[in-house]
């Protein structure tokens, strides 16, 4: 089966179900259904004892007796078959050059001719090829931008490359606007291009290589750069945190001694205290003696008395031994430095 047309493809489909026809049954008056349908037609109108066909209403007095069409079947399998080998249709889809042939839906286009300013599906390409034996169209892939292609003054492809203008014409150009113009065909400057392309190409590809090495060099030093400053980071954390442990041990020990020294200190005010306290308590008891004295008019008992009043006391406290020391932070700064 070269082809089947659509005519052929609704013949074989059932008027009930719409799908291709399984186990074809053809009733009298020539229409063909699956089997099952049209029993399950047929079991509707049991009630009525008379039975119709679901296409064209023709009836039947009594119930037909339902063979399978074996020529129905084969037609039936083979396109069954013809349906699995042939190609899935290629619709265009966003972005893709659609075929100006096509009705309906666009199947993609695969070449676009500049003769005819055409894009061609692989049906219609083939197509177009019969109808135009022997010419020499110009065919190029598919494009939607064949208008680009075209001047738009002459309507004319382009074919002629303006070196002077930089610009692509097309032949009836040289004649006019750009007449005298330094020109060459388009194939022949897109030749000499591409040659110059490559080489730049080539320049650009090991441009690329320098600069993925220098790229791959730089992110190496910030790598290096970046574990330096965590080591000088960690190594930092470390000298300092030695250092508070130190002061802390410092601060302590230099508590330690003022507590030490306030300890010995105060011992030694408190025994002055206590000798002060004794001293003056004797000093107004001789004082309250020598009041009495003073009033003593008997010069015997005076002088007798006077020898025991006026003796002087025993154990007195010198001024320069009431001081007390207290630290001093010369000393405190002198004992940091040489604990260091």
């Amino acid at each position: 089966m070269a082809s089947v047309s659509s005519q052929e493809e609704k013949s074989l489909t059932c008027p009930v179900c719409l799908e291709l026809l399984r186990d074809p049954v053809t009733v009298h008056c020539g229409h063909n259904f699956c089997m099952r349908c049209i029993k399950g037609c047929w079991d509707q109108e049991d009630w009525k004892g008379e039975y119709s066909c679901p296409l064209c209403k023709h009836t039947f007095s009594a119930r037909p007796v339902l063979y399978k069409n074996p020529l129905i079947a084969e037609m039936v399998e083979r396109f069954r078959k013809f349906q699995a080998a042939a190609p899935a249709r290629c619709y265009a889809g966003p972005g893709d050059v659609e075929c100006d042939v096509c009705t309906g839906r666009k199947l993609k286009a695969v070449k676009s001719c500049l003769e005819c300013l055409v894009s061609y599906c692989d049906t219609h390409l083939k197509t177009h090829n019969e109808l135009n034996p022997g010419r020499n169209h110009t065919m190029i892939d598919a494009t939607g931008q064949l208008q680009e292609r075209i001047c738009s003054r002459h309507k004319k492809v382009f074919e002629i490359f303006c070196r002077t203008d930089q610009s692509c014409i097309c032949y009836l150009c040289t004649m006019d606007d750009h007449k005298g113009h330094d020109t060459i065909t388009a194939i022949t400057e897109w030749s000499n291009k591409k040659k110059g392309l490559g080489q730049s190409q080539r320049r650009c590809q090991q441009r690329i290589q320098e600069r993925e090495k220098e790229l791959q060099e730089l992110r190496k030093a910030v790598e290096t750069l970046k574990s330096s400053a965590q080591t000088a980071v960690e190594e930092s954390e470390r000298m300092f945190t030695e250092m508070m442990r130190s002061i802390e041990r410092r601060r302590s020990e230099v508590t330690e001694l003022i507590r030490a020294q306030e300890k010995a200190e105060v011992s030694r005010a408190e025994g002055l205290l206590k000798r002060l306290e004794q001293e003056i308590a004797e000093l107004k008891r001789r004082d309250a003696e020598m009041k009495q004295l003073s009033l003593t008019e008997d010069p015997i008992q005076f002088l007798t008395t006077s020898l025991k009043v006026l003796k002087s006391p025993s154990n007195v406290l010198r001024r320069r031994q009431i001081n007390v020391k207290s630290p001093s932070k010369s000393m405190l700064l002198c004992y940091f430095l040489l604990s260091q």
